[in-house]
């Protein structure tokens, strides 16, 4: 019985191995954005009034990893459900929040950005263009948003104010998405 406790906190601690530790309470730096679809996005100016969810990716190892939040944070703040056919578990909370998920391109990245968007426009679906920022830039936000790896992906929730409300790293699960869900539906 002890092993098995001992392995489920091991298990949980190293989910939160790489948290951005102490960002929670503070205000998003500003970073300008351009989405596929051409329009320039201010963050957080841009996003205040609304809860806004940011998916950020700094390498190609890290944006596989932040791919595995598209579809379920998707699928549970931005699809709308036609509630007349859902069935019970679908009948769940609107969210009205803003979503964007965002590869960094910085530094040596830069040389190989205009491919590389061109190249995660051509996979990606026409819908998600408006929820795909991409930042090209020389600041790197590290120590602003407390990052300890580059080839891990950042997840943020901000508040209607554009501060910090919950942080997490590292691919999808199911108990991250629940936080997320804790600090959206509690304050919205």
């Amino acid at each position: 019985m002890k092993k098995a406790a001992l392995v489920i906190v091991l298990v949980a601690s190293l989910g939160y191995a790489f948290m951005p530790k102490g960002v929670v309470g503070k205000m998003f730096p500003y970073l300008q954005g351009e989405n596929y679809n051409g329009k320039k996005v201010n963050l957080p100016n841009d996003t205040k009034g609304k809860y806004t969810l940011l998916g950020m990716a700094f390498s190609n190892k890290a944006e596989d990893d932040l791919k595995t939040w598209i579809n379920p944070v998707y699928n549970k703040f931005i699809l709308k459900v036609d509630r007349s056919k859902a069935d019970v578990f679908d009948a769940g909370v609107d969210h009205d929040v803003n979503l964007y998920f965002i590869p960094m391109f910085t530094g040596l990245n830069q040389l190989t950005s205009k491919s590389s968007k061109e190249n995660i426009k051509k996979n990606t679906d026409k819908q998600m263009y408006d929820y795909l920022l991409f930042y090209e830039g020389d600041k790197t936000y590290k120590d602003e948003l407390d990052f300890e790896k580059k080839d891990i992906p950042y997840f943020f929730v901000l508040d209607k104010t554009g501060k910090i409300a919950y942080a997490t790293s590292g691919k999808y699960d199911d108990s991250k998405m629940e936080a997320i869900l804790d600090v959206v539906e509690e304050n919205n």
